[in-house]
């Protein structure tokens, strides 16, 4: 990274860093509209756009992976659609099933390592838009996503860029991470959300006889107990540690041929530093962005009263920088 992060003033502490942006700008502010793709399975897949896409080399498409229980709607994703917008870049977000209030149709939802739906999409895309490069950014769970994806496609992958943030590389010991001190809170929402969507699908009585029971409050103590009683049954894993075992990417990180930049903060209260990867844990094709803070996909510069995104103006940087001289697309 050529430009480190430094943390507002007065916004040092990595709860602050993690939560500011939630607040400072809660609202929606880019409209889009919905286009439902079937998947092979009987299942569907929501994509958001902000206008109809094309087929335009000039302007690539980000295709934007957000985190656990996040939409199009969710602050971060806003703020990178405004700035990805801003340089003449092609956007759409793709919504994990049963995600953005809608149930999905199957008993099986969305997971850490659920790489085949994104991959599925983004040759969906590649087929419509046959001229356009195709880049993916994911976020947290969405992130660790897209580095499995890049991991198993090695060379064979058909993005041009990604970038991965806050990512919990290592599912076995950010489930540890997040059930200690002040990140439980972080746990106990995170589980809430997941309750009321389970019980949004539990709502249909055909769907609620394939799913385990919702109303009992022990499924959702942490998410360990949670991925052992829904994820790992649900998703065809023999176990919650085979669930966290296959589904992690970062065993994978040497695989990755796309350029690809990791960002993460060592106090993020969703991600163990030990789940960082190091420069010799990854392909000469990842280049790491790691700050000692910045919290969960926080990383607020500038200060209290006047804050900027760092990640902003970051991400679409990479982004171009991978593209070069593209005569549409303009430079942060």
């Amino acid at each position: 990274m050529t430009e480190k992060f430094s943390p507002a003033t007065g916004l040092g502490n990595c709860h602050l860093q993690t939560v500011f942006g939630r607040f400072h700008r809660p609202s929606p502010w880019i409209g889009t509209e919905c286009r439902w793709y079937e998947t092979p399975d009987g299942d569907c897949l929501a994509l958001h756009a902000p206008h109809f896409l094309e087929d335009d080399p000039s302007s690539p498409l980000v295709l934007v992976l957000h985190g656990l229980e996040g939409s199009v709607a969710s602050p971060y994703v806003q703020g990178l659609m405004a700035s990805l917008l801003e340089r003449q870049f092609q956007v759409a977000v793709m919504h994990f099933r049963g995600c953005g209030g809608v149930p999905n149709r199957l008993p099986r939802a969305y997971h850490s390592g659920d790489s085949e739906d994104p991959r599925w999409l983004v040759g969906q895309l590649q087929e419509a838009f046959p001229s356009t490069p195709i880049m993916v950014v994911g976020y947290s769970l969405g992130g660790n996503v897209l580095l499995k994806m890049l991991g198993e496609d090695g060379a064979c992958s058909r993005i041009v860029a990604a970038v991965a943030v806050s990512s919990p590389m290592d599912l076995h010991a950010c489930s540890r991470r997040i059930n200690t001190g002040l990140s439980k809170l972080y746990q106990r929402h995170l589980l809430g959300c997941l309750r009321m969507t389970l019980r949004q699908k539990a709502a249909d009585p055909g769907m609620a006889a394939a799913l385990p029971n919702v109303d009992d409050g022990a499924s959702f103590v942490n998410f360990r107990r949670f991925d052992h009683v829904f994820t790992a049954p649900l998703h065809g894993f023999r176990s919650v540690d085979d669930y966290y075992t296959q589904a992690s990417s970062k065993p994978l990180l040497r695989d990755i041929r796309v350029p690809t930049l990791i960002i993460n903060a060592i106090d993020d209260p969703f991600v163990c530093p030990s789940a960082i990867p190091s420069q010799r844990e990854v392909s000469s094709a990842v280049r790491l962005g790691v700050s000692e803070r910045g919290g969960h996909v926080g990383f607020v510069s500038g200060s209290l009263w006047q804050p900027t995104y760092w990640l902003e103006e970051t991400i679409p940087r990479f982004l171009c920088s991978v593209i070069g001289g593209n005569p549409r697309v303009r430079l942060p």
